[in-house]
Formats: C-alpha cells, sequence, structure tokens
C-alpha cells in the first residue's frame, strides 16, 4: 500500500468500497466514470494523448485508472500520479464524450487523493506553500509584489537586467514570461478601495458584483477597468465584494482541495447579496460555477455553492445575453479568436464573444483551425509541465491565421501563454481581451464625439 498505515487511521476514510485504495474523504466519484465505455471518441481532443500517443495519457486511459484504484487494482503511486497530473484538465475530453463523462471532475478528485497520499516535499512544498497559502488568497502581499514588479518595469531595472543577459541563466518557460509581462497599472481594488459602488453611466438597467481576482487585479487591472467601464457602460452598477478572495481554482488543479474549500466559502459568503456575479477569467468562472463539487459530502455548504454557482456568468455571455450598446466607432483590424478552454469547454461560452467582435465596426474575423484547442496555460500548468505546454502551444500556433493583427481571448492565462508564442515564434500579433477590444471602440467613440 502505497500510503502509510498511520496516515490512512489520522484522516476520515473515503465512501468507496473497503477494496478502494483512495483512503480519504471526497475521493473520485464513480457516477462520473459509470458511463465511460471507452469508445475512444474522446482520443483526438486530448493534446497530451495527441503528443505522446500513449493509452494512459489518454482520457478513457486516465479514466481507467482513477477507476482501477477505486476497485483496489492499482495503487496511489509515482505511476498513477504522473498521467492524472500531466492532464491539462481541458475539458476538450468532455465535449467530445458522447455520454458526457465528466474526466476534468474526475482528474481534480483524483489529485485531491495524491497530494494527501503523496504530500510535496523539500523545494516543491515550499514554493507551493509560498503561492498557493501565503500569496494568492491575500491580496494586499499580491498588491505589494505587483508594486514591486511596477518598481521593477518603471525604474529601468527590467532594461537592465533584459541587457544585462541574466534572463539566460534562468529556466527557459520563466525567463519567457518575463519578457511578455503586462506593463503593470493600479489594480482596480486599490481604485475604488472607497467607493461602494461604481454607477452606471446613465439609466442603471442592473446591479452585478464582480470578481476582480486575485492575480487577474495585479497582473490585468487594464482588463478589469476596461470591464468595469463596459458594465457601467451598458447600464450596470457594479459592487466589488471588499471581503472577495481568490478562487480556488489552482489549488484544486495542484490537488489543494481543502484550501479550494476555504477559499470558495469566503466567496460564497462576500457575494451573498450579489443577484448576478460577473467573471472575465474564464478559469475563475468555471471554478466558481462547480464549487458545488468540493461540497459533496458537507450539505450545507453544497446547497450554498449551487445557489451561488447559479448567479456566476462571464461578462461576454452576461452581455450579450441581457443586451449592449453596439459602438460606433471603428477599430480596423483583422482579428482571430481562440476559445479558453474553461469558457468554451468548462462554460459552453463560444458564440457569445465572437458575436461581440463582430458588432465592432470595422473588425475583420478569421476563423482559427481548431479554435478550442488548449494553448497550454492551464492555470500554472506551463510552469510545472514546460515541455509539454511548450509542445502544446506550438501545435496551437500553427493554427494561428498568419494575415491576423490580434488574437482575443477570455481568459489571462491563455493570454500570457499566447503571447509567448507569438515572441517565441516571431510572431507579431496583439493579445487582447474581448472585453478590451470593446472598450476601446467605446473611447474612440467618445474621442470623436468630443471632437465635434
Amino acid at each position: 500500500m502505497s500510503t502509510r498505515e498511520s496516515d490512512v487511521t489520522e484522516r476520515p476514510a473515503c465512501t468507496t468500497t473497503s477494496l478502494s485504495n483512495y483512503h480519504w474523504s471526497d475521493p473520485p466519484d464513480e457516477n462520473k466514470w459509470a458511463d465511460c465505455v471507452h469508445c475512444g471518441m474522446c482520443l483526438e481532443s486530448c493534446p497530451t494523448y495527441e503528443l505522446t500517443g500513449q493509452e494512459q495519457h489518454s482520457p478513457r486511459g486516465r479514466v481507467h485508472l482513477i477507476k482501477s484504484v477505486a476497485e483496489g487494482k492499482i495503487e496511489v503511486n509515482e505511476q498513477f500520479m504522473d498521467p492524472v497530473f500531466a492532464c491539462l484538465d481541458c475539458r476538450a475530453c468532455t465535449t467530445a464524450c458522447p455520454a458526457d463523462v465528466d474526466v476534468g471532475g474526475l482528474i481534480e478528485e483524483a489529485r485531491g487523493q495524491i497530494r494527501q497520499a503523496m504530500p510535496l516535499t523539500g523545494f516543491k512544498k515550499t514554493v507551493s506553500q509560498f503561492f498557493l497559502h501565503n500569496l494568492f488568497p491575500h491580496q494586499g502581499r499580491l498588491n505589494t509584489v505587483g508594486g514591486l514588479l511596477k518598481f521593477y518595469q518603471k525604474s529601468g531595472m527590467q532594461k537592465v537586467v533584459r541587457k544585462s543577459g541574466l534572463l539566460k541563466v534562468m529556466p527557459d518557460h520563466l525567463a519567457d514570461m518575463e519578457e511578455i509581462m503586462p506593463v503593470l497599472t493600479k489594480p482596480v481594488r486599490q481604485k475604488y478601495k472607497n467607493q461602494n459602488v461604481i454607477k452606471a453611466k446613465g439609466e442603471t438597467r442592473h446591479e452585478v458584483a464582480f470578481l476582480t481576482g486575485c492575480v487577474m487585479d495585479v497582473m490585468f487591472s487594464d482588463i478589469n477597468d476596461a470591464t468595469i467601464n463596459v458594465l457601467t457602460r451598458n447600464g450596470s452598477d457594479v459592487v466589488i465584494p471588499k471581503n472577495q478572495t481568490c478562487c480556488g481554482a489552482l489549488h484544486v488543479h495542484a490537488g489543494d482541495r481543502e484550501m479550494g474549500r476555504k477559499l470558495a466559502k469566503q466567496n460564497i459568503e462576500a457575494f451573498n447579496d450579489a443577484e448576478k456575479i460577473i467573471v472575465n477569467a474564464a478559469g475563475c468562472g468555471c471554478m466558481m460555477k462547480e464549487y458545488a463539487e468540493l461540497f459533496r459530502e458537507e450539505p450545507e455548504w453544497h446547497d450554498k455553492a449551487l445557489e451561488f454557482s447559479d448567479k456566476v456568468e462571464d461578462v461576454s455571455k452576461y452581455l450579450h445575453d441581457t443586451g449592449y450598446e453596439r459602438p460606433q466607432a471603428e477599430i480596423n483590424t483583422r482579428i482571430t479568436y481562440h476559445d479558453a478552454c474553461h469558457l468554451a469547454h468548462g462554460q459552453g461560452v463560444r458564440q457569445e464573444p465572437r458575436n461581440i467582435l463582430l458588432d465592432i465596426p470595422g473588425v475583420e474575423m478569421v476563423s482559427m483551425p481548431n479554435a478550442d484547442r488548449c494553448c497550454g496555460s492551464a492555470g500554472i500548468y506551463n510552469i510545472t509541465n514546460p515541455e509539454m505546454a511548450g509542445a502544446v502551444l506550438e501545435s496551437k500556433m500553427e493554427n494561428v491565421p498568419d494575415d491576423v493583427e490580434m488574437i482575443s481571448m477570455g481568459n489571462p492565462g491563455c493570454m500570457l501563454q499566447m503571447a509567448m508564442g507569438v515572441q517565441k515564434y516571431g510572431r507579431n500579433q496583439k493579445i487582447v481581451h474581448t472585453v478590451q477590444l470593446l472598450d476601446w471602440a467605446y473611447q474612440k467613440e467618445d474621442g470623436l464625439r468630443g471632437q465635434e
């Protein structure tokens, strides 16, 4: 058995059969694999299977392994851990599956068991603890880090570091990330810290609560600004709950489901009074819509999570469904659209952002083949699995049309990963969030009116 006997007795027993090698609560849900008949319809949708050709790195192979542990046929060990953590959790397999088998949910539950049976040690434990526990859930600390990065950019230090060649001693994927770091601006939670409600411009039609995100508000505060501008432009009062926190997606992806539950509870309480919760990061939105999965064994919180998740909506879908002002100013550009996995496969939002882009005068849309294929970002997958992430990115960039000036999408992780792809492969496309382009059109329209 892969776990110490003392560990088994110290933790709550799982609810699977006595044969199971899952020894903790919240094991993979057998209802999720019950409909898998290993037909193979998922194989072509899986980036890791496409690259390796190995059955254990396919969706049906991973489902079989997860089920085999529950049946006591294999143990939770290194051989089990590798294919489970090599999964991008992109959900494309569920889209392809005729039975809608929730492979992503199984993967996340299995990772939770692995991290209890095989906890991180040494340097990996220190790094994980620092980011997942001591940084991301604490907005004040993130703002401090953001302030240091902003100083690094504006003081000239960044230019010195780049010219000195210091980046060459860093791992390639980390050096690539430094080179595509966005220009940081003031986080919206700092900008509006003394303002309970950001009023609509004109008549108020709706009131919405806005998830600013953790890393999102530090690294991409300009997108948060654009989101608020677009919402208020279209008649929504925007509330930014002060007690909101990180959505927990990175924690759940890493197998730290207990911390994921803690953050989920804080957000459920923070947004308790909201009628609609707007999110502009696909990964965050997908996680928040799946909070109930974290509370299968806590009925009270499960019900609260279901009620919470019903309120969560991506900004593009919200604008599309409630109506928005079609901009009059032209943004003359050729653009293609990348479907973030957790927006297309995770939330079923595909056409809405495309329609918004098409409603901007001057925008010419060019279709991207395999637009909903993963880019390799997958949370922090491009840091933990840089070689596989790089191979997935290379495949993605091959599908980006040559004759476009912009690539639009709805997730910050994808934006960073695609920016690395543009740089690495000598492309010149600008990476934009869908809501940014709409905001730019509004700003240009206002500027033209001011000249009249």
